[in-house]
């Protein structure tokens, strides 16, 4: 088996440094890297980046490569870090000291002091590197190499992917940094707000003019409820309530903009028309309806009450010189809001506009003219059939 080409492992490290032209995706990069250091003669079986990331439920993306086969992606969940597996892990002291590993299970004498070394002898494996991936912030990331060479790898295969490490840290973290903003901003203010502010949409006053379905909710008897309960306990009912409404808006195409108290704030643009919009908007309401209905008990309530509208909406940023908010604003979301209030009012599960229910005209009836505050004249309201 031939050794290393330095000039070629010196070109991989190269490439890497000048932000790997040609790949514009992780999963490239590390095919790509993968690739190219088994062609300069690396013997790779298996290599696998860990990468941290910023999310509420997702701790990190692994990207693992195999010779002459698809990259792998794997998002793992924040839960894992608590898991015996993770904690009895070769990845640990990189992970959490930046301490890398080196067991070489070519030799007969190599401790199998982890329980995975046990799978890797099975696969044939005969020698494991754990790298720490090292971020200017401090953060240490992963990455791991195995071989099935005989003998496991040489020195020369060690200094060729000690070579490459430190540019794949400073073009991982880049990358990191990148997908950390979008992960937040998606959490915070959605993925249409997020992706518009990402386009540089940061201005104050910077706005735009929507048709949308617009949803407003609320948790029927929140009030009561909120002088009974322990704040731990009342979070944790709006937390369950919020889980069970988010999946079925964004199942649709909604994009929730904002938890006020205990209500949502949701949009459905009408880029494919209202009918579409408003049809995801229904579908999404009764879908939520029965999540939050499924959680209900006794003592505990989880009713939501909806009001839905269909209209134009100023969409953008709101708000001091040093403090925006990104959301919707304009008469059709004050007419939602009022349809809203007048549901709970009355004990509805939701109360729909004309407008709304003129575009879902076989999913609605109407329940009369109600005067709404802040309106002149009664206006239509409608239910679901």
């Amino acid at each position: 088996m031939r050794s290393p080409d330095a000039e070629s492992i010196h070109a991989v490290a190269h490439w890497l440094i000048d932000g790997a032209p040609g790949a514009t995706r992780p999963e490239q990069i590390v095919s790509e890297m993968c690739e190219r250091l088994s062609a300069a003669g690396v013997p790779l079986e298996r290599v696998a980046v860990f990468v941290r990331t910023l999310h509420p439920n997702i701790i990190g993306v692994t990207f693992i490569w195999r010779p002459n086969q698809p990259i792998q992606i794997e998002r793992a969940p924040r839960t894992i870090i608590d898991d015996p597996e993770y904690l009895r892990s070769p990845l640990r002291p990189a992970f959490d000291f930046g301490q890398g590993v080196r067991r070489r299970l070519a030799d007969p004498a190599c401790p199998r002091d982890f329980p995975i070394l046990e799978e890797f002898d099975a696969e044939g494996i005969t020698d494991y590197l754990v790298t720490p991936l090292r971020f200017l912030s401090g953060e240490n990331h992963v990455t791991t190499w195995t071989t099935k060479a005989a003998g496991g790898f040489r020195e020369a295969d060690i200094a060729a992917i000690e070579q490459v490490v430190p540019p794949l840290s400073r073009l991982a973290e880049i990358y990191t940094l990148g997908r950390t903003a979008v992960n937040l901003l998606d959490v915070y203010v959605g993925h249409g707000a997020g992706d518009r502010i990402l386009k540089g949409n940061i201005r104050r006053g910077d706005t735009t003019t929507l048709e949308a379905a617009i949803w407003m909710s609320d948790l029927r008897g929140f009030t009561p409820l909120s002088e009974i309960l322990a704040p731990g306990e009342l979070i944790g009912l709006l937390n369950a309530t919020f889980g069970a409404q988010l999946p079925a808006i964004e199942k649709h195409g909604g994009d929730v903009l904002k938890f006020m108290g205990d209500s949502v704030l949701a949009i459905f643009p009408a880029s494919s028309g209202t009918a579409a919009a408003c049809g995801s908007a229904l579908a999404a309401a009764e879908e939520a309806y029965d999540a939050c209905a499924a959680l209900e008990t006794i003592d505990t309530p989880t009713r939501i009450g909806l009001g839905l509208h269909v209209g134009k909406v100023a969409y953008g940023n709101i708000g001091g010189e040093t403090r925006l908010d990104f959301t919707c604003i304009g008469p059709a979301v004050n007419l939602t809001s009022r349809l809203q209030g007048l549901a709970a009012a009355e004990g509805w599960p939701m109360a729909m506009s004309e407008a709304f229910a003129a575009a879902v005209p076989r999913s609605s009836r109407p329940l009369g003219r109600f005067q709404l505050k802040g309106l002149s004249q009664p206006v239509p309201v409608f239910a679901p059939i």
